[in-house]
């Protein structure tokens, strides 16, 4: 692992790291922001998964999200959506390829020798934060926007007993019923299967929702309403009787804006099922 970047940051450190990946194939680069009391003991850690065309900067830079995990005494750990590299397979689409990693690990070329995003975020990266950084790997919740709404909540719910806590800003939340669903499933895991419900937040959701709290901040004025699909997420909660809260935020969009506005809710929710 090689430090690319470190900065005082809320009287913590907000890093930039790059490490040759098992997983992937290839180098991979990821933001970590550790609290001022990293400095004396092992912290509890919140991982923010990114949406499409992102990369590990894209939330680092602004969701605002160092301030409030500096006063909760909690860290952040930023990956970055997609292996990245001359020889890894790309498209001119924007969401596919290269930054629109979607948190699965592909089984179809070109996509297979490196796109095992899964497996990062799920084995490899946990262990190289907790390894070799102040951050306790009992304690972790996990958060996301847009793609990486989807990615956090299917990794919630099919790795039981990892997360304390689970939310997600605006996530692609039936991505089976989706183009932001379908288009990526069928390159990356072949036709239509149980390989594609295994990555649906909703289906997951009314086979076996979450253990612990959920909390869901969806924009009513996003512009990608129809591809999110949040009433199906929000139908199989309400039928399950998943613990937990999903909020329709009158005027609010699909951008940074809208995760800046909420954030501190996000953070505060985590930190509460972390610190418990």
């Amino acid at each position: 692992m090689r430090t690319i970047s470190e900065n005082r940051c809320f009287g913590g450190v907000q890093g930039v790291y790059a490490h040759a990946s098992e997983a992937t194939g290839c180098e991979m680069t990821f933001g970590l922001f550790l609290p001022e009391e990293a400095e004396d003991m092992a912290v509890p850690v919140l991982w923010y998964l990114s949406g499409l065309t992102c990369t590990h900067e894209n939330a680092m830079t602004k969701a605002g999200a160092q301030a409030w995990a500096a006063e909760h005494g909690i860290a952040l750990v930023f990956p970055d959506t997609s292996p990245r590299g001359a020889d890894v397979a790309d498209d001119e689409a924007d969401d596919l390829g290269q930054g629109a990693g979607f948190y699965v690990d592909a089984t179809e070329a070109p996509w297979a020798p490196h796109y095992r995003m899964w497996s990062y975020i799920a084995d490899e990266l946990p262990r190289i934060v907790t390894a070799n950084f102040a951050v306790d790997e009992e304690r972790q919740s996990i958060t996301g926007h847009s793609m990486g709404g989807h990615g956090a909540l299917t990794l919630a719910m099919r790795l039981p007993g990892r997360f304390r806590s689970v939310s997600a800003f605006a996530p692609i939340a039936n991505p089976t019923q989706s183009d932001w669903g379908r288009k990526q499933l069928a390159a990356y895991l072949g036709t239509e299967s149980e390989a594609w419900a295994a990555h649906d937040a909703s289906l997951l959701m009314a086979a076996q929702g979450f253990e612990g709290e959920v909390l869901i901040d969806q924009g009513a004025s996003d512009q990608f309403l129809d591809l999110l699909r949040p009433e199906a997420l929000a139908g199989a909660m309400a039928a399950r009787r998943q613990p937990g809260t999903f909020r329709m935020q009158p005027g609010y969009d699909h951008s940074y804006y809208f995760v800046q506005s909420f954030i501190p809710d996000h953070i505060a929710f985590h930190a509460e099922a972390l610190w418990a």
